[in-house]
């Protein structure tokens, strides 16, 4: 289905505690693109991307991944990258990063741990996001940034359709900040995965977005979508 988007949006209006965070919100996003969500703090930002996670219900409108309706029959096919990490502290970053293949295995495929091309594929992608060296440390003994690092690996192993990440360089320099967007814009080119990423950078921004669609805070109707 190559006219089909990777994601359509039709109408869609998301609220929170019975406030309109956005409304009538149109968006068809093809395959390989990265698209940027900005705005102020409060405008809807990380609400509207958990709608798109089939996390919480619109309101009203509709969102279609290939095609199809509801996100939550295509749960295993996303990349989730939220502020709440969701990382289990006791095991490896390794360990970690492998988990993000349980949603799209068989229950017998690890049974008996994960195969060695699985391990060698996840220290492929911590080498990457410069974490090979914390690839047998416990995520507890990292740092807030390396966790979050550990995260997007973990969303990578999935080989994911669409990645979905609320502000996933919030807590890296500007270098590593490079880095990683940069990982995320060679899955999007490589593979036909769309990125849908919260950023508040302006200058990283124009640097990896294909599109960005700004919210404005208090004003659910007045967003704009444009290329920058």
């Amino acid at each position: 289905m190559p006219d089909v988007p990777q994601i359509a949006v039709r109408s869609l209006e998301v609220a929170r505690e019975k406030r309109s965070l956005v409304r009538n919100l149109e968006l068809a996003i093809p395959r390989g693109h990265f698209l940027v969500i900005a705005g102020p703090s409060g405008a809807g930002k990380t609400s509207l991307l958990s709608c798109l996670a089939g996390l919480i219900e619109p309101r009203h409108g509709e969102i279609s991944y290939e095609g199809r309706h509801a996100p939550a029959d295509y749960r295993a096919r996303l990349g989730l990258v939220f502020q709440h990490l969701l990382l289990t502290p006791n095991a490896t970053a390794e360990t970690n990063a492998l988990c993000g293949l349980l949603g799209g295995l068989p229950w017998w495929r690890t049974l008996g741990g994960f195969c060695r091309a699985d391990k060698s594929r996840a220290q492929g992608i911590l080498e990457k996001l410069e974490l090979a060296s914390y690839a047998q440390t416990p995520v507890r003994r990292i740092s807030g940034g390396e966790r979050q690092r550990v995260a997007i690996a973990r969303a990578l192993m999935a080989s994911p359709q669409v990645i979905l990440a609320d502000e996933p360089v919030a807590h890296l320099d500007p270098p590593l900040a490079r880095t990683v967007l940069d990982l995320l814009r060679q899955q999007a080119r490589q593979t036909g995965c769309a990125v849908v990423c919260v950023l508040h950078d302006e200058a990283l921004t124009a640097e990896f977005a294909d599109s960005v669609l700004s919210l404005r805070k208090d004003e659910p109707e007045a967003w704009s979508l444009k290329t920058p």
